[in-house]
């Protein structure tokens, strides 16, 4: 495989303006960009010495609704990985317009709390595409290690709708579980997806205002699906152990402003969390945490 490796950060906004590129026929007479069909990129984005900035993780905690600690929240590696994801997502290499790529599932494994003052490597590429009923299915894998100790990881399993699709070649993690009921209701508005936008550099214009949501079909601005993840975590974060794996389906986009319910339930080896509609049946997350040896 090929390694780039970046001294910083990649800027996201360029990058946001690269990947509405194929959505739009002509911008600032810059036409779209082609990307390479049916192959995964041999391709390996790293970032060795991320250090966490105490003011940035602490508007991240305030929007998702973490507590201080002396700890990273379990989500919040995905923002040192955000730069090199948009970048993997835009280069050529890469098989699908990202514009178009819905976020529909996301695995995440903490082996062990990591410290705010831990120096982060991150690694970041693509593998495993694959039928969907719909369309395809592409993982982006980060890994992130502290000296030799891999310390967290992450699966983005993203989908691209297209013609020519067959059934999938394995189970979906959480095939068959349904949400929880519950009763703590989160009332979301209209410029969450802004302020999430602006802490974690994802400013997709789905997420932004109505009007630049309904150019991509949806009838107002929706929330972010990480941000409905971190916000589910940091709802159970006491009852967090240290080490597990976390596996959530988007199922159905939340549009804003807007009130949702949460749920959680305990099992046998962890929990059981979903965010459901306030007035219609319609589950927007469904999750699982389980415990880690």
């Amino acid at each position: 495989m090929t390694t780039r490796v970046f001294t910083k950060a990649p800027a996201t906004a360029p990058l946001m303006l690269k990947a509405a590129l194929p959505a739009i026929p002509v911008v600032g007479g810059l036409p779209g960009i082609r990307h390479d069909q049916g192959t995964v990129p041999d391709l390996v984005l790293e970032r060795p010495g991320v250090a966490t900035d105490p003011t940035h993780l602490e508007t991240y905690n305030e929007v998702c609704g973490f507590p201080r600690s002396d700890v990273l929240p379990a989500t919040y590696p995905h923002m040192a990985a955000f730069g090199l994801h948009m970048t993997l997502m835009t280069d050529t290499a890469f098989p699908f317009a990202p514009m178009g790529l819905v976020h529909l599932r996301n695995t995440i494994v903490q082996h062990r709390p990591i410290g705010i003052t831990e120096l982060l490597d991150v690694s970041v590429h693509a593998a495993d595409l694959r039928p969907h009923p719909k369309g395809s299915l592409i993982d982006i894998l980060t890994a992130v290690r502290v000296g030799d100790e891999l310390v967290w990881e992450e699966t983005m399993t993203l989908f691209s709708r297209h013609k020519g699709g067959s059934a999938e070649t394995t189970t979906a993690p959480l095939a068959g579980l349904d949400a929880p009921d519950g009763v703590v209701h989160w009332k979301l508005g209209g410029d969450l997806g802004r302020r999430y936008g602006a802490v974690s550099g994802d400013r997709n214009p789905i997420h932004l205002h109505p009007l630049t949501a309904r150019a991509f079909g949806f009838k107002s601005n929706i929330a972010h699906g990480m941000w409905t993840l971190a916000r589910s975590l940091s709802a159970v974060q006491h009852k967090l152990p240290a080490a597990f794996a976390n596996d959530v389906e988007f199922r159905k986009p939340i549009l804003l402003p807007g009130t949702v319910v949460f749920g959680s339930r305990q099992t046998d080896d962890g929990l059981v969390l979903g965010v459901k509609g306030s007035r219609k049946p319609v589950t927007h997350l469904m999750g699982r945490v389980v415990t880690q040896s």
